[in-house]
């Protein structure tokens, strides 16, 4: 009983790290895109990949689908969430013509606020095993459907993938 709660505060301990990180890199990140201009925010990269505008964009879409997905986990016994088309919103909301600070304004209060209900997340909740979750489909590093997978994981998933977008934008280490 008193090894779990041990754990439980290293786990604590750990997933803080996590999240300062993930705080870090947010508002290290909002000078360097603001210091785009809209026209190169808007342009597309070589090889026809998204522009700066369409990769924001896109991680306001993902921020947006995994803070209910960080809420409701709170919630029930299993990680099913379903997944959405990252194309069809990204085309569909037209990023590309979207004022390129007020994107980014939108990424930077999003993601702050996910790192609030991350940080406020009981520890329990977040390293609970979930047999049944949808990882396999919609995590940006999957995890095998035979596997359990926690809270923990899709949260620390959740901050790869935005740092391995951001590395579109600025390939250099972040």
């Amino acid at each position: 009983m008193a090894t779990e709660g041990l754990e439980a505060i290293e786990y604590a301990a750990g997933m803080a790290e996590v999240i300062a990180d993930f705080r870090r890199v947010v508002e290290q990140s909002v000078p360097r895109l603001l210091a785009l201009t809209d026209a190169d925010a808007g342009r597309e990269r070589d090889g026809g990949g998204w522009s700066a505008k369409q990769i924001v964009g896109h991680l306001i879409d993902s921020a947006a689908n995994n803070h209910r997905r960080f809420v409701l986990a709170q919630f029930k016994d299993d990680l099913q969430f379903d997944g959405y088309a990252g194309e069809d919103w990204v085309s569909a909301q037209r990023y590309d013509r979207a004022d390129w600070p007020h994107l980014v304004e939108l990424w930077r209060g999003y993601n702050l606020h996910l790192a609030h209900v991350m940080s406020h997340t009981p520890a329990e909740a977040l390293t609970k095993p979930r047999a049944a979750h949808s990882l396999d489909r919609i995590a940006w590093q999957t995890v095998d459907a035979a596997r359990p997978a926690t809270l923990e994981y899709l949260m620390r998933d959740y901050v790869g993938h935005l740092k391995s977008h951001l590395r579109q934008i600025f390939p250099e280490e972040l």
